[in-house]
């Protein structure tokens, strides 16, 4: 999972595009970087590992300015955790010009047109999807004479995945998706043209709407699946394209990797999570209410599914964990060792909170069941007299090929454990998961969504999975 920001038509768009990149720093804090249309007509790049607001500092923003610039938070699941696999990547063309790119998402068929384009003579630096995107619209431009919308066409016909992109040339700035609309993808304008109008001058594009209220830009409406969307100087924003298809929209945004007040899919995250909370307190009528009953998130991704749970069975909802802030997202840590570092760096217990209570812990998610096996203990040592896990997903049977680092069923519990198993090895009183049917109930759209990773029913699988070993397959 990764975050693409993009400015057109704005004075210091590098400092813009770094806003929304904070804001949505929740997508990758690995790397980050940002491209820029220079005053001189060159395409310049920056970027390093860490976090946005270390990396970009105003001797940055001094040298790297112009009106258009596109920029990217990284979260490792192609390509190793190193500065070569960060984004934007920029090629250099025969015409003496520049390509920038980045992208949100995971390319399934990477290995292929790898392999197509090394027989060619196309040299990488690194071994990430964003590079091999980028490489093959420049080969498909100076190799095979194709103008370069046609040739982002093609990237839309042959590589299989979820793209959200990006792409610096010259004047222009080209924003695109894959044609089934994996990862959310949404355009703004810093001035309001009116319902229905494209904007071109002051456009703005980002992962999440949340980035655009730091910039003081409004939501104008989501990318579509399949659409090529053309921005040059003095002229209106252009869609050259639309090749969709059936979408089908990662519904884990709204479970866990979406900000809450981002609105994503069409669906305001924060709705959705408290409907799955209520949804969840429907399941438990065999909990009864008491002075002893604390409803309890594990911070911050379930604030709001434990907010709708406690309002469902009228009980309060209560914060008996404390969040260090200054400790990154666990899950999306590159490395197992980080992540059980991060859970014991990230919470801690209220002071004499839990003693004699009953919890009704609620999370967003079970991947690994490493974090929330710790989380449970450390509120069990804390007195807790019982602890029922409630999870605002399904039971995750499968990898993602899709931009989420689940790349082996081997890492996911649910495959390794019964429900009761996992209930054991939590320690845990109860666990149960909202049902399938009931979260795709919960949505305006159910038919739109991909729950690859919740029923097997994946669209694209690597030519390395073997799909009779997929549950559901």
């Amino acid at each position: 999972m990764c975050g693409v920001a993009g400015i057109f038509g704005i004075e210091s768009a590098e400092r813009y595009v770094a806003e929304i990149l904070f804001a949505i720093q929740h997508r990758g804090q690995e790397s980050c970087g940002l491209s820029v249309k220079m005053a001189n007509g060159d395409i310049a790049t920056y970027k390093q590992m860490g976090l946005v607001k270390h990396v970009f500092t105003s001797e940055v923003f001094d040298r790297f300015t112009g009106v258009n610039a596109i920029g990217h938070v990284r979260y490792p699941t192609a390509g190793s955790s190193d500065i070569l696999n960060s984004q934007p990547h920029t090629v250099p063309l025969p015409d003496g010009s520049t390509l920038a790119f980045c992208a949100n998402g995971d390319v399934v068929n990477y290995a292929e047109w790898r392999e197509f384009l090394e027989k060619r003579k196309v040299a990488f630096t690194s071994n990430n999807d964003g590079e091999l995107i980028a490489r093959l619209i420049a080969y498909r431009m100076f190799a095979e004479g194709l103008a370069i919308e046609a040739a982002i066409e093609s990237i839309q016909r042959d590589i299989e995945g979820a793209f959200s992109a990006l792409l610096l040339y010259r004047d222009q700035l080209y924003a695109f998706r894959d044609p089934h609309g994996f990862r959310p993808f949404v355009m703004g304008h810093r001035t309001w043209q009116g319902v229905g109008e494209m904007p071109s001058q002051g456009t703005c594009f980002a992962s999440e709407t949340c980035a655009f209220g730091i910039i003081g830009a409004q939501f104008v409406r989501e990318v579509k699946p399949g659409e090529i969307i053309r921005l040059e100087p003095n002229r209106p924003a252009t869609t050259v394209a639309i090749n969709g298809a059936t979408p089908r929209h990662c519904i884990f945004e709204l479970i866990y990797f979406s900000r809450p007040d981002t609105l994503t899919f069409g669906e305001f995250v924060y709705r959705v999570r408290k409907k799955i909370g209520a949804t969840l307190a429907h399941y438990d009528h065999d909990i009864p209410s008491g002075d002893d009953l604390a409803v309890m998130a594990v911070p911050d991704s379930s604030n709001f599914v434990a907010l709708g749970y406690a309002a469902e069975k009228e009980v309060p909802f209560e914060m008996g964990l404390i969040r260090n802030h200054y400790v990154g997202r666990t899950f999306i840590s590159p490395y197992q060792k980080k992540r059980d570092e991060g859970v014991k760096q990230k919470f801690n217990p209220l002071p004499a909170f839990f003693e004699g209570k009953r919890v009704v812990l609620v999370d967003d998610s079970i991947v690994r069941g490493t974090t929330l096996r710790k989380i449970v203990r450390m509120i069990r040592g804390a007195g807790a007299k019982e602890i029922h896990v409630r999870i605002g997903s399904p039971r995750v049977i499968g990898p993602c090929f899709y931009g989420i680092d689940t790349p082996t069923r081997e890492e996911l519990i649910a495959t390794r454990m019964s429900l009761q198993e996992t209930c054991v090895y939590l320690s845990a009183d109860s666990l149960k998961h909202i049902e399938l049917d009931d979260l795709l109930r919960i949505v305006a759209r159910p038919g739109d969504f991909c729950t690859a990773c919740f029923s097997g029913d994946y669209l694209y699988v690597p030519p390395s999975f073997v799909k009779s070993n997929a549950p559901g397959c």
